[in-house]
C-alpha cells in the first residue's frame, strides 16, 4: 500500500473522512503537511494501520486516551509486553465492574417491571412512583415496602 489521498486512506481502513481528521484532532494520527505546491495531502500507508488499531482498541472498550497511550508504548522499544498486559488487565477490571453494576440495573428494572399492574392511571404507576423517590434515590417495590411499614 503506497502513499494515499485522505480518502482512499479512509476507504482503505473502514472509516469516514471524518473520522481520520477526529483522529488527528485527538493527536492520535498525524496531519501530513500540505504540499507547498497545493494539492491534496498524502497519508503514509501506516496511516491505515493506526486507524485499524484505534478502531480495533475501541471496539475492545479501551478510550481515546488509553489507545494513545497504547500507541506511544508501541513506539517506545524499551516497552515490555507486560506493560501492556498490566494495561489490558485494567480494563478488563473495569469491564467487571460495569458488568456488575449493569446486572443491579437489570434486577431493579425487573424488580419494578414485576410490581407494575401495567394498566390504570398514570398517578398509580408504580414504576414512575418509584423514579421519584423522596430521597432522590430511585424507589424499588422492595423499599417502598419498607417504607409502608
Amino acid at each position: 500500500m503506497s502513499a494515499m489521498t485522505i480518502g482512499k486512506a479512509a476507504r482503505a481502513a473502514g472509516v469516514g473522512i471524518e473520522t481520520i481528521r477526529f483522529y488527528e484532532r485527538n493527536g492520535l494520527i498525524e496531519q501530513p503537511p500540505k504540499p507547498a505546491g497545493g494539492g491534496f495531502r498524502v497519508y503514509p500507508a501506516d496511516t491505515v494501520r493506526r486507524v485499524r488499531f484505534i478502531r480495533q482498541g475501541q471496539e475492545l472498550g479501551f478510550s481515546l486516551r488509553q489507545i494513545g497511550e497504547l500507541l506511544s508504548l508501541k513506539a517506545d522499544p524499551a516497552t515490555d509486553c507486560s506493560d501492556v498486559r498490566r494495561r489490558a488487565q485494567a480494563k478488563l477490571e473495569e469491564v467487571d465492574e460495569k458488568l456488575a453494576r449493569l446486572t443491579g440495573i437489570r434486577a431493579a428494572l425487573e424488580e419494578l417491571i414485576a410490581a407494575c399492574p401495567g394498566r390504570g392511571a398514570l398517578r398509580a404507576c408504580s414504576i414512575m412512583e418509584a423514579l421519584e423517590g423522596a430521597d432522590g434515590a430511585p424507589m424499588s417495590p422492595r423499599r417502598k415496602e419498607e417504607k409502608t411499614l
